[in-house]
């Protein structure tokens, strides 16, 4: 029998907490197992208990949330951070992702699209909330010039894709298009767990910490025309 997702939920809001609580609680395969009002007690819980995945806040006290990500992502093992926002986080969303949180959720996101975010993080897919997802890859790509061509240009981003293999490229390629883990099995008619294997070679060949940062890079190389 395959074990439950094990999720933690920090937030310093406890209406948003038991909101969140009771909709995962209704969900196959997913299971709440720690609840943190700050980023100090999230690393804390996060330790303790050694969830999948870490569902927090950005606007915390004690510690918010920017400030907990490395801490988070330097346990081992490390959750797969999820940061809940708002719709005018763009500028905090940005910060997170590139600390290595794995993607955004929107507090206003319906319950089914909570649950296959969830879902999503635990699986290693990238999780960005579709209503901010255009404003914060054009904020995070501003200043930043990929090639029309789709061919790397010689730039510090393209240097970095230089120890991917053809089929590494290939992955690094549909990831920076959306595509998750299924999809880019699908296409290219291998499991998915093969999928995975080529997507941790990517993250430690390219020095990227998550799958939004790898398919940023991918993007600023000019490998997405």
């Amino acid at each position: 029998m395959t074990p439950p997702i094990r999720v933690l939920l920090a937030d310093d809001e406890e209406m948003i907490r038991r909101g969140v609580q009771l909709v995962l609680s209704h969900a196959d395969g997913i299971e709440v197992v720690a609840e943190a009002a700050n980023g100090e007690e999230a690393v804390a819980l996060t330790a303790g208990y050694r969830p999948d995945v870490a569902l927090v806040d950005i606007r915390m006290p004690v510690l918010d949330g920017l400030a907990a990500i490395p801490r988070l992502v330097a346990l081992d093992p490390a959750p797969q951070v999820v940061m809940l926002t708002t719709f005018g986080d763009d500028e905090n969303v940005v910060r997170a992702l590139r600390a290595g949180a794995a993607g955004f959720l929107l507090k206003d996101e319906g319950p089914q699209e909570l649950i296959s975010a969830v879902r999503a993080a635990a699986a290693g897919d990238a999780v960005l909330s579709p209503g901010v997802t255009g404003a914060v890859i054009r904020r995070m790509l501003r200043g930043s010039a990929p090639a029309a061509s789709g061919t790397p240009t010689d730039t510090p981003a393209a240097a970095r894709l230089a120890a991917l293999t053809d089929r590494e490229r290939e992955v690094l390629t549909m990831l920076g298009h959306g595509l998750s883990n299924q999809d880019i099995a699908h296409r290219l008619g291998i499991g998915v767990g093969t999928v995975k294997t080529h997507m941790a070679a990517i993250l430690d060949k390219t020095h990227t910490s998550s799958r939004v940062q790898a398919a940023l890079l991918a993007h600023q190389s000019g490998l997405i025309a």
